[in-house]
């Protein structure tokens, strides 16, 4: 079912600008405004993401996730890892599959080889931001299983952040519920019950592609962009 006219977005960096009004009026609440840095969950956050750094006069920078699919569908995802961070499942996906763990260990490796390459094309020799004793936005475009979300998370608290908010314009209202003992805040603008699709809530939801990733990084962090691999 198609989202109401009035609940979608022209694009991702519109719901950027109106998610990174919420975020500042978080942080405000809580007296967080000093140092707060933005983590984009890429490819789809990092445009959302660079728009809420932006309108809370952040830092920005990456974190880099990747989900793990079923070996029959990987598209499915029923897992993900984020650099620096354990592999985190869905449990109850991996039951009704009727997979453990082991049974993804290649998965996961291939989504390892994945990070670093990400890792290298996005950041090259620049170092991850630091993230200790700071508030930090963790981005994405949407919500929806919130496995990848979790595992970003996971992998952020091992930084030890002082204040940890995940930020996103849609999130399935299920989801938030699963996230709200692993952060202080979830912050959205629309948490539908009936979540089906993610670019239900986007009239322009085009695909953000690597040149699109290292172009925003580029604006954001004021150097020359890392070349693409020949």
């Amino acid at each position: 079912m198609w989202p109401p006219e009035e609940e979608r977005f022209a694009d991702r960096t519109a719901a950027g600008r109106m998610l990174g009004t919420a975020v500042a009026a978080h942080l405000r609440q809580f007296d967080l405004t000093h140092r707060p840095l933005v983590l984009a969950l890429p490819r789809g956050g990092v445009p959302v993401g660079h728009a809420v750094a932006q309108a809370i006069r952040a830092d920005f920078d990456l974190m880099i996730a990747r989900k793990i699919g079923l070996p029959w569908q990987s598209d499915h995802g029923v897992g993900a890892i984020a650099e620096n961070g354990p592999p985190v499942f869905d449990r109850s996906a991996l039951a009704c599959a009727g997979l453990t763990t082991s049974d993804l260990a290649p998965a996961v490796q291939r989504e390892r080889v994945e990070l670093r390459r990400r890792q290298e094309r996005y950041r090259g020799s620049r170092p991850p931001a630091e993230v200790t004793g700071r508030a930090v936005v963790l981005v994405d475009d949407g919500l929806a299983t919130g496995v990848t979300a979790r595992a970003a998370i996971r992998a952020l608290q091992t930084g030890k952040p002082a204040h940890v908010v995940f930020a996103a314009p849609v999130c399935a209202a299920e989801s938030v519920d699963l996230l709200t003992g692993d952060v202080d805040a979830v912050i959205d603008i629309h948490s539908p019950r009936d979540f089906h699709a993610l670019g239900l809530y986007y009239a322009d939801f085009a695909p953000v592609t690597d040149a699109d990733v290292a172009d925003v990084c580029a604006m954001a962090w004021g150097a020359v962009k890392v070349p693409a691999p020949v």
